[in-house]
């Protein structure tokens, strides 16, 4: 054979050598859910880059699971806050057979999808949905990695009653099922703690005008209000209230709330000084990777922070850990390692109750001292 004829077949049998390694890797889709669009699309977007970077970070790694190298790719789906559109997603991420879901967002929306993952046995994890009543059907497939609204709502009303000494409290929500869980809970753990609800009032996710409801309430003279809902009502909410001359009352809320994005909503009102906020798990100062991880993020997708991204990246992290320790990318085999999850994430370290609540949750309170969302 002469020199030529044996570099061609040496070239073709490497092309063929490289064509068959790249055939190797097996793509393992992880279904992410959010609202991209929409007044709360600043939360979905922080969410999804949460998804993005660890999968960029665990592709880094270069994974083997049962025998195949696996490169993961994200399926990402708006469903707008809308319940409809979340069941939907849910359905098209089921159809499409991705090994895991992380989401969604609201509470409103997970609820009804965890149903949807249930049925087709692919399991989701939430880094952000709060209600209480996700876990209460104790499905297999349903996972929270924050703490849920009864830590959250009682942390406030504590804080409200016992180190603030406030007495009169008017409530309102939004009528979302996570609006009216946490505005539930802090009602009956402040009257518990002796405080009295004056008024309650609602309004819906959609709203921008609360002059009406707002006046109903200056003329009970609170010294506090609590809002059960997200932060596109809450900064103008806090516009308003300046505007009536509440500039006193101090203004309460859950995660939903609990965003740099309130400040910017707010548009300078005084009002946000009184803001005293909830979120599930520590601060980032105190998170055990918090710091160098939102440095990471930053560097990667400048300004976009709001307040769950490092949830979606420990769960997504959580769900591919269970896939390595099980050996398999097939939900059947690698649910029942995801129960047993014991994963040091950047937030904490994750395990899970029975339920799939998250274990030995944390939560953190928040002001905002000159615009700036500050841990108390």
């Amino acid at each position: 054979m002469n020199q030529q004829l044996k570099l061609s077949v040496t070239a073709l049998a490497l092309a063929f050598g490289g064509f068959a390694s790249a055939q190797d890797v097996q793509v393992v889709k992880i279904g992410h859910v959010a609202p991209v669009s929409g007044a709360q699309a600043h939360y979905g977007k922080d969410n999804e880059n949460g998804v993005r970077m660890a999968l960029e970070d665990i592709n880094a790694q270069n994974i083997t699971i049962g025998g195949k190298k696996v490169r993961f790719e994200i399926q990402a789906e708006d469903d707008a806050a809308d319940p409809k559109q979340g069941t939907a997603a849910a359905q098209k991420l089921c159809d499409a057979k991705v090994a895991g879901v992380v989401g969604h967002l609201n509470s409103g929306t997970t609820i009804p999808a965890s149903k949807v993952y249930n049925d087709c046995g692919i399991p989701h994890v939430t880094g952000a949905a709060t209600n209480p009543n996700l876990t209460k059907p104790k499905y297999d497939t349903t996972f929270r990695i924050i703490a849920n609204d009864d830590a959250l709502g009682a942390a406030l009303a504590n804080y409200a009653a016992k180190t603030l000494k406030l007495k009169k409290v008017a409530v309102i929500d939004d009528r979302t099922a996570y609006g009216q869980g946490v505005a539930e809970v802090f009602k009956r753990v402040a009257k518990a703690n002796g405080m009295q609800i004056v008024d309650e009032q609602f309004t819906n996710d959609k709203a921008t005008d609360f002059m009406a409801i707002l006046t109903a309430i200056k003329a009970k003279a609170p010294d506090s209000v609590f809002y059960g809902g997200m932060d596109p009502q809450a900064g103008p909410m806090l516009r308003q209230m300046e505007q009536l001359g509440m500039g006193k009352v101090k203004y309460f809320g859950g995660d939903g709330i609990c965003t740099s994005e309130i400040a910017k909503l707010a548009a300078g009102a005084k009002t946000l000084e009184n803001v005293v906020c909830a979120e599930g798990g520590a601060s980032l100062a105190k998170m055990p990777g918090g710091t160098a991880w939102k440095k990471r993020y930053d560097e990667k997708y400048p300004g976009q922070f709001q307040v769950y991204s490092p949830y979606t990246y420990d769960a997504t992290f959580v769900l591919v850990d269970a896939m390595k320790r099980a050996n398999s990318i097939d939900p059947k085999k690698y649910i029942p390692e995801l129960k047993k999850s014991n994963f040091k994430g950047v937030t904490s370290t994750i395990a899970f109750e029975a339920n799939g609540e998250i274990k030995n949750p944390a939560s953190t309170l928040y002001v905002y001292k000159d615009g700036k969302k500050t841990p108390l």
